[in-house]
């Protein structure tokens, strides 16, 4: 399983995972009249954590979707928007119906440079993934303008192109990355609260990612 997350380099301003992306790829199919669109889920490894594939066609592509990241330092709410990013959301959707984040350990936290807790790894080493991957949808932090991903946003992590599956990151104070990750969503305050305060406590001097605090999800609830 490769190795899924935001690569540190030692200066002030950090940057993403090495690797030449086309922010023009995607693998949102065409809309039909029912405002619904296919996506492509291929085989990508041993999953983390037994788990299905999402479903590929009939993937809505309006509205919003709500989940909360019920925490033991607190709960996040995340208001997901199906429009920016179809298949991520049909994705992460569909792993929190099967439990695939209950109890997962949020394992990478960047407190300088960049300001991220990365969570979405049951095996909580970074290499964890589901078993699929799915194709970039950039179009959305395009739109935001190079290096954009402010206090709230919510991404997806990876190993490079297309290679999305369950890890992502909470962006609790605005971050300069390039634009190569999928932003699918948004916290609200409180959440942007809790992730802050885990942030605050540091991060283990052994490994220098790992945080102090507990940063454990213990369920995900839908709507």
């Amino acid at each position: 399983m490769r190795k899924t997350a935001l690569a540190l380099i030692p200066v002030a301003a950090l940057i993403a995972l090495a690797g030449c992306t086309d922010a023009n790829q995607s693998n949102t199919g065409p809309v039909d009249a029912a405002g619904t669109t296919t996506c492509e889920y291929p085989p990508a490894g041993s999953p983390a954590k037994a788990v299905d594939p999402p479903p590929t066609s009939g993937v809505p592509t309006q509205g919003t979707v709500t989940a909360t990241l019920n925490l033991t330092a607190g709960d996040i709410t995340i208001t997901m928007d199906r429009s920016k990013a179809p298949c991520t959301v049909n994705s992460f959707v569909s792993l929190a119906e099967q439990g695939y984040f209950d109890d997962t350990v949020c394992h990478r936290l960047t407190d300088y440079g960049i300001f991220v807790l990365q969570c979405g790894d049951p095996s909580a080493t970074g290499r964890g993934g589901p078993g699929y991957s799915y194709a970039d949808e950039l179009e959305a932090i395009k739109s935001m303008g190079k290096g954009a991903y402010p206090t709230g946003t919510v991404a997806m992590a990876n190993a490079g192109r297309d290679t999305n599956g369950s890890q992502f990151f909470l962006v609790y104070a605005d971050s300069q990355l390039d634009p190569l990750y999928n932003v699918f969503g948004v916290m609200d305050q409180a959440g942007i609260d809790v992730v802050g305060g885990i942030a605050a406590q540091g991060v283990d001097a052994g490994d220098g990612t790992s945080p102090i605090a507990e940063a454990k999800i213990t369920s995900v609830t839908l709507g």
